[in-house]
């Protein structure tokens, strides 16, 4: 994980470099994406940001996220196909980097191993890709689950 305040000092300069509006609301959800450990979803930013403004509308976090999402500030991870709502999202480290996701309990943990150039250039030798980005997520039962006998 990053430094958290160095990250959120990394998004804020990237906002003023490209000159976006830095309202308290918006530089709230950015501090919560940069010290964030977990994987929240939007409706977890949400509610913790309510806690600071209560005027806030939900709209404005999903304007936010796809903001960094398009800036390539943010990483989405998309779990609806296991069972689970909507996305969650990696603000510390939107760098591409494995995911280990539950399909009980939606837990995502970062994976701690990275696909290597030589993996990356045979794939683009194979394939005749261009790769400009990639991901790799591994999706399974966590340990917590199977203690409490999941299958």
């Amino acid at each position: 994980m990053k430094d958290p305040e160095q990250r959120f000092q990394e998004l804020m300069q990237k906002l003023r470099s490209r000159e976006y509006r830095l309202t308290p609301q918006r530089v709230a959800l950015i501090r919560l994406l940069a010290s964030s450990e977990g994987h929240p979803d939007a409706a977890e930013l949400y509610r913790r940001l309510l806690e600071q403004f209560p005027t806030t509308s939900l709209a404005t976090v999903y304007k936010t996220l796809n903001l960094l999402k398009e800036m390539g500030e943010v990483l989405e991870i998309e779990i609806d196909g296991i069972g689970g709502e909507g996305s969650r999202f990696d603000g510390n480290d939107p760098t591409p980097h494995p995911h280990l996701i539950c399909v009980r309990c939606h837990r995502i943990l970062d994976g701690q191993v990275s696909l290597t150039e030589e993996i990356l250039q045979a794939v683009q030798g194979q394939s005749g890709y261009r790769v400009i980005s990639h991901r790799l997520d591994f999706y399974g039962i966590c340990p917590e689950c199977q203690a409490q006998g999941a299958n």
